[in-house]
């Protein structure tokens, strides 16, 4: 079979609802690495939430971060460099909106480094692997430097009206997506940017073609990725809007999905 690019996210999809990477699964990877398929992660997750999934995979191929926010290649650096973030200054707006809808908190990343409008324990170990934000306290003042993303944390009465009011406010300049319970977070990124254009550069760096792209998701910020993908595969637990744009659906996250794919579509 001729080389395939396979590309895979990480939440809801490879990892176990305890965020692990089943033995099966690993496997299957390794077989199709070994095939000679190529393999790589693509993930709402900034890169140190990821990395360690990367190196446990033994990956040495690009990763797309921030649903294509950031891509780059941690080992090769003639692949180059892609990091695409907001404007510091409708950072800045999008902030003042929020400090007056009285958010609950509000993370903004850049690249690898974070700040926090208030100092929150759980929020810390939920959503950073536990590691400390550079700062916290007015993020106003604080922030010097174009973000990579904002998470915004609502509310939970508010997440509509401010979801509203930040689209019709910046909607050229902004993409906005909202995570589901329990955290009902609003991510921002700039404008454009989503899952499939970090994948189309992996692709153009091996000379993949479309339809030798196979890409496993689950979530609504993986739908430009499956559509872009010639094999466009939902996880069982999908959202139905996924499985609806996708070509073929798999077992669940707990079931070894992605194995169960591999191991029949590339016969490995």
């Amino acid at each position: 079979m001729k080389q395939h690019l396979i590309a895979i996210d990480l939440d809801g999809t490879l990892l176990t609802d305890k965020k692990t990477i089943s033995n099966r699964n690993k496997h299957a990877i390794q077989k199709a690495r070994e095939a000679g398929h190529i393999v790589c992660i693509a993930t709402g997750r900034p890169y140190r939430a990821s990395n360690m999934y990367y190196e446990e995979l033994d990956l040495n191929t690009p990763i797309v971060n921030f649903n294509g926010a950031f891509v780059h290649h941690p080992l090769q650096k003639d692949f180059g460099f892609y990091h695409s973030p907001l404007e510091l200054n409708t950072a800045k707006m999008i902030i003042e909106t929020c400090e007056a809808f009285q958010v609950k908190n509000i993370m903004v990343e850049i690249i690898d480094e974070f700040y926090l409008r208030y100092y929150d324990q759980v929020l810390i170990e939920t959503f950073t692997m536990g590691e400390s934000p550079i700062k916290f306290g007015n993020l106003h003042h604080i922030l010097t430097d174009h973000p990579t993303s904002i998470l915004i944390h609502p509310q939970d009465d508010h997440v509509k009206e401010l979801k509203n009011l930040l689209r019709d406010a910046h909607a050229e300049v902004i993409d906005q997506r909202v995570w589901g319970a329990p955290w009902n977070v609003i991510e921002i990124v700039k404008a454009g940017l989503n899952k499939a254009v970090g994948l189309q550069k992996i692709a153009n760096y091996y000379s993949i073609p479309k339809e030798r792209i196979i890409a496993f998701g689950d979530e609504d910020n993986d739908l430009e990725m499956i559509d872009y993908a010639g094999v466009g595969v939902a996880m069982e637990n999908a959202i139905p809007e996924l499985k609806t744009l996708a070509n073929a659906t798999t077992l669940t996250n707990e079931e070894d999905g992605i194995a169960e794919f591999l191991e029949g579509y590339l016969s490995i």
